[in-house]
């Protein structure tokens, strides 16, 4: 009969004397503080395209307004929302929650017989 060969694979690596042992890389946040941020309220940013549309269709929102629209948006994150239609008296918005971005703006008038698409969520505010 044939001589049969068994050769010993071991189950961890070899470690070599002499050379460093590679730990393996630490995350830079912890799992609690990557949450946290992406819950924590942020600002809204407004995109030069949603910038160049209030300008141009004259449409004004307070700062207090802005503040609120703010909030609810931040809240819509929570809930899982990534993008939303935010509808005011005197606007329409789309806005990325998921980035915290006013995307484009028009005023109520042109916004009566859109069609919006893309949206997860509206926040209507009075």
């Amino acid at each position: 009969m044939d001589k049969l060969n068994i050769h010993h694979v071991p189950s961890q690596p070899l470690i070599r004397h002499g050379q460093p042992l590679k730990t393996p890389p630490q995350p830079k946040q912890s799992f609690i503080e990557q949450l946290n941020k992406a819950i924590q309220p942020q600002e809204l940013k407004i995109s030069k395209h949603a910038n160049d549309r209030l300008k141009e269709r004259n449409i004004h929102i307070s700062e207090t307004e802005w503040a609120h629209i703010t909030d609810k948006v931040n809240e819509a994150k929570v809930k899982g929302i990534k993008e939303s239609l935010v509808l005011m008296d005197q606007a329409a918005l789309i806005v990325s929650a998921k980035n915290s971005t006013v995307i484009t703006a028009m005023d109520r008038k042109e916004a009566k017989d859109q069609l919006f698409t893309n949206i997860d969520g509206t926040i209507v505010l009075s």
